[in-house]
């Protein structure tokens, strides 16, 4: 076999091997035949909680096992054609055993990051809030570009997305927006790009064309399940009302049922405004502000307070976790990890898991470079 497609399965079996290391198959697989005995218990569902939470449990061993199984038998498939390109001379059919290769390689490490994931509400479904730094019109465009990164980034890996709040810039944009993503590990994915975002490129609003350098900023928290008591005191909390701003559509209406919380001990501020019935936001606004408590909670036990301090300091220059710049090059760099692409243009448009595994893999393993030197 010609030296690329063997070190691409060289690769591949070295992250299958972490995966099932990581995953222990012989203890997942006993747990989910006792998972599989009680289901056919008839008083499972006498406890709607647990036996939804067992449901869960169940699902996700079976997608582990099974993916472990396929990638297996894929590997085995994309080796045999290219072997046989090789055999019969066939540049075309090596090529595709090649890609298939490439595409699997991708696939076990994105696997073994999820394997990695191991935060008590990694596997929730999450909040990301957009907020727009100082320098108005450039930085609420910035911010605007980045819900719809994130937007993006949570349809291609095929979860679903709600626009919980939206507030519209004075002149384009946004000043702050939150979508709530839902799908298995919605959080333990994004849970790394909270912080600062740098954004260099040509202004559109700038009529002389020049450099503008924006800053927006991103908090990512965890929806928290109900059976989570998360007490917060009712006096200490302002509430308010107004009327929905967003940029069109079904959303924006007459009646002032927007909801905004500001919890006056942490500065914490949530806002609802994605239904018509103000009850039906405040319920929303409420459990977005007990998983904001929640996040800070753990991240204090954690002492992981990388997120919380990201939303304590100033949106602007020396607090950024990743860079952006579109003029006079194209470059997106992660400050934390070192981690880079020469396609701006992807990555805006959603494509962020390998950034994501960088940061992930950082977290959970360690390493890493002690210094990133941001770009200019």
């Amino acid at each position: 076999m010609r030296a690329e497609p063997l070190a691409l399965k060289e690769q591949i079996e070295q992250s299958m091997g972490l995966l099932r290391r990581h995953l222990d198959v012989e203890t997942s697989t006993r747990r989910l035949a006792e998972l599989n005995a009680r289901v056919e218990d008839p008083d499972l569902w006498n406890d709607a909680e647990a036996a939804q939470k067992i449901m869960r449990e169940r699902t996700q061993l079976e997608d582990q096992l099974s993916s472990i199984a396929r990638l297996d038998r894929d590997l085995e498939d994309a080796i045999t054609l290219v072997e046989l390109g090789e055999a019969e001379n066939d540049a075309d059919t090596e090529k595709e055993g090649i890609a298939q290769l490439v595409a699997l390689l991708k696939e076990s490490r994105e696997r073994q990051i999820e394997a990695l994931f191991s935060g008590e509400a990694d596997g929730n479904d999450t909040f990301i809030e957009v907020h727009s730094g100082a320098g108005g019109t450039e930085s609420c465009d910035w911010a605007r570009m980045l819900f719809r990164m994130y937007a993006r980034w949570a349809e291609r890996k095929k979860f679903k997305v709600e626009v919980i709040e939206e507030t519209a810039g004075d002149e384009a944009g946004i000043k702050s927006a939150t979508l709530l993503v839902k799908g298995t590990n919605a959080h333990g994915w994004a849970k790394t790009e909270s912080g600062v975002h740098r954004l260099v490129r040509i202004s559109p609003f700038d009529s002389n064309a020049r450099r503008h350098t924006s800053f927006a900023s991103v908090w990512v928290y965890p929806v928290i399940d109900d059976k989570i008591d998360i007490q917060i005191n009712e006096s200490d909390c302002r509430i308010d009302t107004y009327r929905s701003s967003g940029a069109g559509g079904q959303h924006v209406n007459t009646t002032d049922s927007a909801i905004r919380i500001t919890h006056i001990p942490s500065g914490i501020v949530v806002a609802c405004q994605a239904e018509r019935s103000q009850h039906k936001n405040r319920a929303t606004a409420w459990n977005m502000l007990r998983a904001r408590l929640y996040e800070v909670e753990l991240e204090r036990r954690e002492a992981e307070a990388n997120a919380v301090e990201a939303s304590k300091s100033d949106i602007g220059w020396g607090h950024q976790i990743r860079s952006y710049v579109l003029q006079p090059y194209q470059l997106v760099k992660d400050l934390r990890t070192g981690h880079t692409s020469g396609t701006p243009d992807e990555v805006l448009d959603g494509e962020l898991d390998d950034f994501m595994q960088a940061s992930l893999a950082q977290r959970v393993l360690g390493g890493g470079p002690e210094k990133v030197e941001d770009v200019e």
